[in-house]
């Protein structure tokens, strides 16, 4: 990021990213660390943490974010009724899931596909090894990852042992990371060690917007301790909407549904109805598991109604 050759007080553009986002309130930092509290310029909400932007520098140091710089990636959830950005420039998508409290396999299911969508590499992190209520299911489902070729990595951020430390460290060390998860799987407690000063920079954001507490709703960006690189913190949710892909992205982003399209009897099978698909015929030979096909219907279905109800 470039900064200033004048004092950014009288007034000028600076470039700047934005590292949390309370609503329509924002924080951007310039390229010397200097924190604004910003506002999009006009009524427009289209700014996400992450982003790179030119901003107008005013003498109580906020500032009002002008534009936006050209995004590498944007990853966002979408449902029926609202989308809800994440975060932007990110090239790792870490998706975190836990034996307890019971984990959704849909959710981490669809992290994945939106990884796809957007062009972002995903990591799926087993938290919470130490636990042995659930360990064998978490250990089945991460197995199944493991089979689709997906990357993943089995850890215990509470204990936190050398074997853990060494592994987060050179996973994320140099990356533009992205920490989701549902509520409850550690996404805190690997922050925590990633970025010893996570706590008190989420205080002191929440403070200087007179929150008067800690903001556990927003999403954060913090420099790794290690030194390069950054991972952004999102809160924990619980569905990950996919309603703005399409069936044939979604194809793309399954690959054991992609490795049986090709050969149904009609060219544009959806793979859902129609007599003569492959895909069907491999649930039944047992080349796809019920639960993904399940979960690709589902999908596909949602999707469909989707383009429905705008026409």
């Amino acid at each position: 990021m470039a900064s200033c050759s004048r004092d950014l007080k009288n007034g000028l553009h600076f470039q700047g990213q934005v590292v949390s986002g309370h609503g329509r309130h924002y924080f951007v930092r310039d390229a010397r660390g200097t924190l604004y509290e910003a506002h999009r310029r006009g009524k427009k909400g289209d700014v996400v943490v992450g982003d790179r932007v030119l901003c107008m520098a005013s003498f109580d140091n906020t500032a009002a974010i002008e534009s936006i710089e050209p995004r590498t990636s944007l990853l966002f959830r979408q449902d029926e009724w609202r989308t809800k950005t994440l975060a932007a420039n990110i090239d790792l998508l870490a998706i975190v899931f836990a034996s307890h409290p019971r984990f959704n396999p849909w959710f981490v299911w669809k992290a994945l596909v939106a990884a796809h969508a957007a062009g972002v590499r995903p990591v799926i992190l087993r938290n919470k090894s130490d636990l042995t209520e659930g360990a064998e299911q978490a250990a089945l489902f991460l197995e199944s990852l493991q089979a689709l070729g997906y990357e993943t990595y089995t850890i215990s951020a509470q204990t936190a042992d050398a074997e853990t430390l060494k592994t987060l460290n050179n996973l994320f060390h140099g990356r533009h990371s992205l920490l989701v998860g549902q509520s409850g799987m550690g996404k805190s407690t690997i922050l925590n060690l990633l970025v010893k000063e996570a706590n008190a920079k989420t205080r002191e954001y929440s403070e200087a917007l007179n929150l008067g507490r800690q903001t556990t709703t927003a999403t954060t960006l913090y420099d790794l301790d290690s030194g390069e690189g950054f991972v952004i913190d999102s809160p924990g949710f619980q569905e990950f909407g996919l309603a703005h892909l399409s069936i044939d992205e979604v194809i793309e982003a399954m690959p054991d549904i992609k490795a049986h399209v090709g050969g149904c009897r009609f060219n544009n099978c959806r793979h859902l109805k129609e007599p003569g698909c492959s895909v069907k015929a491999a649930v039944q030979e047992g080349g796809i598991s019920k639960e993904r096909y399940e979960f690709y219907v589902a999908l596909a279905n949602g999707i469909e109604r989707q383009a429905q109800n705008r026409w």
